[in-house]
């Protein structure tokens, strides 16, 4: 049997130019700011967890190469996923 998952209410600020931005979609999308705010968090983690699998494969890829260029070349990638340079 498949679940569904119960809405929990969470109150959250958000900085004044956010919130307008929310409104302004929420209406264009003729929507709530609720579920704005929703689609905006989901999409948010599933980049995240996109990205971590993306390091994670960078990682795993610069542990199996022996190639010194595409070792820098991995490690250059990491360290900007990593430290944003």
């Amino acid at each position: 049997m498949a679940t569904i998952d119960k809405p929990v209410r969470q109150s959250v600020s958000l900085p004044a130019r956010t919130a307008r931005r929310v409104r302004s979609l929420a209406k264009a999308q003729h929507t709530s700011a609720s579920r704005i705010l929703a689609d905006l968090i989901e999409s948010g983690l599933e980049a995240k967890e996109r990205e971590k699998q993306r390091f994670l494969e960078l990682a795993e890829r610069l542990a199996v190469t022996a190639d010194p260029a595409e070792q820098a070349r991995l490690k250059d990638e990491l360290a900007r996923m990593t430290f944003g340079e």
